[in-house]
């Protein structure tokens, strides 16, 4: 597999000496003249010195023929660039862009970008796991942005607690995929009755997460 990182900041330098040390085919392209120097002495050849947005330095890394390309700078207009031009021009099959504004992830996803990586939100997710008393937990955002996997534990005051899946009312667009009581993880049916302490995982529309949380938490 090759891989190519652009962006020779903290983030792009350790996750090139990561791919690197487990034997990945790796690229990393950096503008600066100074830190593609360090680099060059640490890494050899494996660092290429040029500006990632424009073509030509693309072309020069042999984008062709790359797996993946990563897109790590600073700046999430580069990033965009990056890697609509890897995956539009040279039919990239797979781009993952750092965003660095959580603002703009939605949008990346809509312009076609496979995966987003936003440090704010993973902090966030990290935050909502460690406060039992948030109830829901964002899990994972789906590729298409509108849908998203959640986690939550049934409150003793919910409003769905001792109702079976089928006579809940829950909102537009949402699954109930699993449901994990005592240390069993069950695919639910109609006929499954949510229980007080229940952890369900479910699949809904982002715009629906507070009322499901709502429902599931009774809070």
């Amino acid at each position: 597999m090759y891989i190519i990182v652009v962006g020779g900041g903290k983030v792009g330098y350790y996750l090139t000496k990561t791919l690197v040390n487990e034997g990945y085919e790796v690229l990393l392209i950096e503008k600066n003249p100074k830190k593609s120097a360090v680099y060059a002495e640490r890494f050899g050849s494996v660092i290429l010195e040029g500006d990632g947005a424009e073509s030509t330095t693309l072309e020069a890394a042999g984008i062709s023929r790359a797996d993946v390309v990563i897109a790590v700078t600073g700046d999430d207009e580069d990033n965009l660039v990056i890697c609509q031009t890897a995956k539009k021009r040279f039919n990239v099959p797979r781009t993952i862009a750092r965003v660095n504004n959580p603002k703009n992830e939605e949008l990346f996803k809509k312009l076609g970008i496979d995966v987003t990586v936003s440090a704010t939100n993973l902090i966030l997710n990290i935050i909502e796991q460690e406060i039992p008393e948030r109830g829901l937990v964002h899990l994972f955002t789906l590729k298409h942005a509108e849908l998203a996997i959640v986690e939550a534990t049934v409150g003793k005051g919910a409003a769905v607690a001792g109702k079976p899946l089928s006579a809940i009312d829950f909102p537009p667009d949402t699954v109930i995929s699993a449901v994990l009581r005592d240390g069993t993880m069950a695919i639910p049916k109609g006929d499954t009755v949510l229980l007080p302490r229940d952890e369900v995982i479910a699949i809904v529309n982002r715009a629906s997460e507070e009322g499901l949380r709502q429902m599931l938490t009774g809070a």
